[in-house]
């Protein structure tokens, strides 16, 4: 009975841990430095190519490739 219970709350851990990573499962994004403009930092994506430019040195959180 205890298998069972735990193998239920790893299964909707993992669903609620997919379902927040769901917008960029797909992307991989990549940092272009050659088309920095001054504070904002270019990345591609590499599997839909989508190109955007954030404010931070982390890449995007959400896929751009539907909004182009």
């Amino acid at each position: 009975m205890h298998l069972v219970i735990g193998l239920i709350i790893a299964f909707v851990v993992v669903a609620i841990y997919a379902r927040k990573n769901r917008a960029t499962r797909a992307c991989r994004w990549r940092a272009d430095r050659t088309g920095d403009l001054g504070t904002l930092h270019k990345y591609k994506c590499m599997a839909c190519g989508a190109e955007t430019f954030t404010e931070t040195d982390s890449p995007p959180t959400i896929c751009k490739s539907d909004q182009t």
